[in-house]
């Protein structure tokens, strides 16, 4: 029961070009922990999700990763959801996907995380999960988002806190199940397992340990100041020379939250989301268990990997970016395995999220029951050449569909030819204008990523100054 207490404070600042409203992105809340996140913001939220998902109370289930910030802002999600009358639950630092399993079992109405991902240590996020498992859609962010502003209101009833019991332990013993049930035995493998200073730190090495792998763990302890910094799946130097230098068989490296992960061999090989999904849409349907024949992936997945399926008479379903969509895209077709290059890989029969340690699990094992090296099987996946850049850009949104960027984009496809593309797309999580060219020779893909990124980086400085936008044949330059 609620009363109208007065006007809400929100904090809310406009994040236009972060994503399609100007608090959550393509993952949830996103941003600079101390201009952001603040503690009135974050209480605000809370209110707003209480007020929208549960107006009769309920529980919710909290998890975060190792960043410094993540205390606090865990506090004022506690104070704002108890104060309308939600019980919480805190499993402590935790990978993402450990929530998306956990509310589940635990019975819960929603789980929350706090983490901003693979993003550097001084960001933070709020990513939430329904009663399944799965992220919220957008229209229920939206309805949120919209509340955050609505007046306070008192309850009647307080929420109860309490720590849920043995959070870290019940989410190992469901991984080593999936393994089980996969008949993944690693015995004999060395391992390098990069961490991240993350969420998965004390989880990964131990279940690999537990499978029969020698593990030697990197980055592996709780430093939120260093989360992402020059390791885990954004930085992959660190862990492809530690496995050259420990002779190694592969390097699985997480990012900060554990719900991604990247594989490398000791000679520069990396094995991406695009690379596994490949490999376990190969695997499933050979066992017959790929049905329908399709997976699905976003936009920026590779073609060379459409067209190897395609010999295969699988089917790659794209839509946009974020494994959100990748996962409701899976549950509408009916499809059982998605993801993304990134290495958001959705194993839907086990998870409703990505999930970075079991990706690792299933791969690893696939490849051991066929009697043959994971970087065997990706090197069979011929990959056309990828070039990314990013543009900073405080309305990238709005610069992307500029009509003179839209020309120059235009001449670009036309010069990679019919088999090349250009993305261009507002990131979901920064101010930042994403560019993407692919084309089949190397050199052309990165002279013309190249050429791009100039070209537009002065339409996202004079968007910046409020200035008029060049027209197409003033910014030739």
């Amino acid at each position: 029961m609620r009363t109208e207490e007065g006007p809400g404070r929100s904090g809310l600042a406009g994040r236009e070009g972060v994503g399609m409203s100007s608090l959550f992105g393509t993952d949830g809340v996103r941003g600079r922990a101390d201009a952001l996140l603040t503690p009135e913001l974050v209480v605000s939220l809370a209110r707003a999700i209480a007020r929208t998902l549960l107006p009769e109370g309920g529980m919710a289930l909290i998890g975060r990763d190792t960043r410094t910030s993540g205390p606090r802002i865990e506090a004022a999600l506690v104070a704002g959801l108890t104060s309308s009358g939600v019980d919480v639950r805190r499993a402590g630092v935790i990978p993402t996907p450990a929530i998306a399993y956990l509310v589940d079992e635990e019975g819960a109405d929603l789980g929350i995380v706090v983490s901003a991902s693979h993003n550097p240590p001084e960001d933070n996020g709020i990513k939430l999960f329904g009663r399944r498992g799965a992220k919220l859609t957008e229209a229920v962010e939206q309805r949120i988002e919209a509340a955050v502003s609505l007046p306070s209101v008192r309850w009647a009833e307080v929420g109860t806190v309490r720590d849920v019991e043995a959070a870290t332990a019940r989410y190992q013993s469901f991984l080593r199940r999936v393994a089980e049930v996969d008949r993944v035995d690693l015995s004999g493998m060395r391992l390098v397992v990069d961490c991240a200073y993350g969420a998965a730190s004390a989880v990964a090495p131990q279940v690999f340990r537990d499978l029969g792998a020698a593990v030697v763990p990197l980055h592996a302890t709780h430093e939120g100041e260093r989360i992402n910094v020059g390791c885990g799946a954004t930085h992959l130097e660190p862990v492809s020379e530690a496995v050259r230098r420990q002779g190694a068989d592969l390097g699985i490296a997480f990012d900060g939250d554990g719900d991604r992960v990247l594989l490398v061999d000791g000679k520069g090989l990396v094995i991406d989301g695009d690379r596994m999904l490949g490999i376990a849409a190969s695997w499933l349907a050979g066992q017959g268990l790929l049905s329908p024949r399709a997976i699905v992936a976003t936009i920026l997945s590779n073609q060379g990997l459409e067209l190897w399926l395609a010999e295969r008479d699988i089917v790659m379903i794209r839509t946009p970016v974020g494994d959100r969509n990748v996962f409701h895209r899976m549950v509408q077709e009916g499809v059982q395995i998605g993801g993304e290059a990134s290495g958001h890989i959705i194993f839907r029969q086990d998870a409703p999220t990505g999930d970075g340690i079991l990706t690792a699990i299933k791969l690893l094992g696939m490849a051991r029951n066929q009697g043959v090296e994971l970087t065997s099987l990706a090197r069979q996946i011929p990959l056309f050449p990828q070039c990314a850049r990013d543009i900073a850009c405080s309305h990238p949104s709005v610069v992307a569909g500029m009509d003179g960027v839209q020309g120059i984009v235009r001449e670009v496809e036309r010069e990679i030819g019919a088999r090349g593309r250009v993305v261009l797309r507002a990131s979901g999580t920064q101010s930042v204008l994403r560019i993407m060219v692919e084309a089949e020779d190397a050199a052309l893909c990165r002279d013309r990523a190249e050429h791009l990124a100039q070209r537009l980086q002065a339409f996202a400085q004079l968007s910046a100054s409020s200035c008029p936008v060049p027209t197409e044949a003033s910014s030739q330059g």
